[in-house]
């Protein structure tokens, strides 16, 4: 969709959604309207809805390339500035100097520093050499070299200033790359297995089905004011390596009786402050089918989310009242017209869906999965990625929801080449168990948000863990997953992971404040040696501080060996120990 189409007003939007007869909902416990389009009508009941009712989101990239850019950061007010731009994935970073103590404390415009973050989405597409050095470019000369994988599948800047914006926008147009509802209350950037289309066990191709999702509906106006983001995974590979439990939306690989391979439909997946994981509403789609449904359930949300509270404005929130069955009536009668059919759910994961390590893919070459220290792939990695991806022969690179990345495309001559050229730059094929499965978020150094510092106190955990428990690494088996987040938000998934960590500023025995962490025990999502997903256990008295986040690792490692039962997992442990042995 261009540019110009983007200039529609809200009010089709609004006409649209109450377009067909509402479904009655049950009122709320406190008897307030709750924002629902479809019952409540269309009137903001807060500012974060007002300025969305005033001008569409995204609409302010045209006043970004003819105005801000030309007049810098002062001509930008408050509207655009700390909402409009998260349509184009624009967020003001963190004033550096500023310790965790202060962030609850102090107005966010006296957080914020003139620069920008900036996020551009993948989808789950190829990155060819030439992706690659479009995107370490503008790390290079607009970003100080910073750029991080995150675990949306994004490539996330830092220092961005507003006169850069329309030149680095150009330069990702010419190789297909946008940052277009990057972040805002939209569609977000979609999960694609890394592995789509070349992988030898793969169930469907999600391919398509993604291309075709963004032809229709990317930057449609019409999408561009939910209650609040909506997240999309869609995977056809048998390792569900798209996290599909905590997304809004998603398109699970699975094979109909009679219909043959097609998607299996989660909805209502989300994390944050009050997670809960997605639910199955039973139906099988097709591949022609999954544009529509994904759209139907876009649109559920936009009509029928909650809006009045931004904290109760996500999906879940309207799944936990309505249920799977509702929803699904809902989905069928009111948005697609048609009934759709029954459908199998997926068997157990296969394996990791990370990729870490070399694959034979189904044409005979391999891809190549390889594991950066929390995401972090700046410093002119990028190109020089593309530089090795081009001189061994490989094709192209996908990101991971794991902050890792996997090289597409690699002839069986090239594969030790790229193996020892990957480790050069710092991109493991062969990581440690910590190495591998620990994620982090942004935290204190750039994020408005956050109270602890993360990329580099995981960084430093890492090494020590290396260090200390190396020799136990076979013992372990599986990769013990270590999240670290910088406050409570977890934006690096913290209730999913064997030891997640919740970013906030704790008293210690003698009395001293000091950043640390909230500990999260035995979470997993998608693994063959787990029967189902949970949430991890949270030790709500017990609190590590970050300096001493490698003795607490070490002690619960080592307590976990010691008491595990046969080939138990540190999940299923971490759910049975006594307390005690967790501290």
């Amino acid at each position: 969709m261009s540019r110009t189409d983007t200039a529609e007003t809200l009010s089709s939007t609004a006409s649209a959604a109450t377009a067909t007869a509402p479904v009655r909902a049950r009122p709320s416990r406190s008897g307030k309207p709750q924002g629902q389009w479809k019952i409540d009508g269309t009137e903001p009941l807060n500012h974060n809805e007002e300025f969305k009712a005033e001008d569409n989101g995204l609409n302010v990239r045209e006043r970004i390339e003819t105005i801000y850019a030309e007049a810098g950061f002062d001509a930008i007010p408050g509207d655009d500035l700390h909402g409009r731009f998260r349509w184009w994935g624009l967020y003001t970073q963190r004033l550096p100097g500023i310790d965790g103590g202060r962030t609850a404390q102090l107005e966010p415009h006296e957080l914020e520093d003139r620069y920008f973050m900036l996020r551009v989405r993948t989808d789950g597409a190829s990155l060819s050499p030439a992706a690659l050095r479009v995107l370490g470019g503008i790390s290079d000369e607009f970003g100080r070299g910073t750029a991080d994988i995150t675990d949306r599948e994004n490539i996330q800047y830092h220092w961005i200033e507003i006169e850069a914006m329309p030149e680095i926008w150009r330069r990702l147009e010419t190789v297909g790359l946008e940052t277009t509802t990057a972040c805002g209350d939209t569609p977000r950037g979609f999960l694609g297995s890394p592995v789509a289309g070349v992988a030898a066990d793969e169930i469907i191709d999600p391919t398509p089905v993604i291309a075709e999702i963004k032809r229709r509906y990317l930057g449609d106006p019409d999408l561009a004011n939910l209650p609040r983001k909506f997240k999309t995974a869609i995977t056809g590979h048998p390792t569900q390596d798209v996290v599909p439990e905590i997304n809004d939306v998603s398109l699970v690989g699975v094979v109909h009786p009679e219909l043959g391979p097609g998607y299996d439909l989660w909805v209502g997946g989300a994390l944050s402050t009050t997670p809960r994981l997605g639910e199955r509403l039973g139906t099988f789609v097709t591949e022609e089918q999954a544009p529509d449904v994904w759209h139907g359930v876009v649109r559920i949300f936009r009509d029928y989310g909650h809006r009045r509270l931004r904290n109760k404005a996500r999906l879940k929130f309207l799944l936990a009242e309505w249920g799977p069955e509702k929803f699904r009536e809902v989905l069928e009668t009111e948005y697609l017209g048609y009934s759709l059919a029954d459908g199998p759910a997926p068997g157990a994961p296969t394996g990791p869906g990370d990729h870490v390590g070399v694959h034979r893919q189904k044409d005979g070459r391999h891809y190549v999965g390889a594991t950066p220290t929390v995401g972090r792939i700046g410093d002119g990695r990028l190109s020089a990625l593309a530089d090795l991806v081009e001189s061994v022969g490989a094709e192209s690179v996908r990101l991971t929801p794991f902050q890792t990345l996997v090289v597409l495309g690699v002839p069986e001559e090239g594969v030790e080449g790229l193996v020892a050229g990957l480790q050069e730059l710092g991109l493991s094929t062969r990581p440690s168990p910590f190495r591998r499965s620990t994620i982090a978020c942004t935290g204190l150094e750039f994020c408005k948000l956050a109270i602890v510092d993360t990329k580099d106190t995981a960084e430093r955990t890492i090494a020590e863990l290396e260090e200390r428990l190396g020799e136990l690494a076979p013992a372990l088996g599986a990769p013990i997953s270590l999240h670290v987040n910088g406050c409570p938000n977890s934006c690096a998934r913290i209730q999913t992971a064997d030891i997640g960590l919740k970013g906030q500023i704790i008293t210690t025995d003698e009395g001293e404040q000091v950043p640390g962490f909230q500990v999260h025990l035995g979470g997993s999502l998608a693994r063959p040696d787990l029967a189902e997903p949970q949430l991890g256990r949270t030790l709500r008295r017990h609190k590590v501080a970050a300096r001493d986040l490698t003795d607490y690792v070490e002690r619960v490692v080592r307590s976990y060996l010691a008491g595990r039962e046969a080939e138990e997992s540190f999940a299923a442990w971490a759910h049975r120990a006594e307390e005690e042995d967790l501290r």
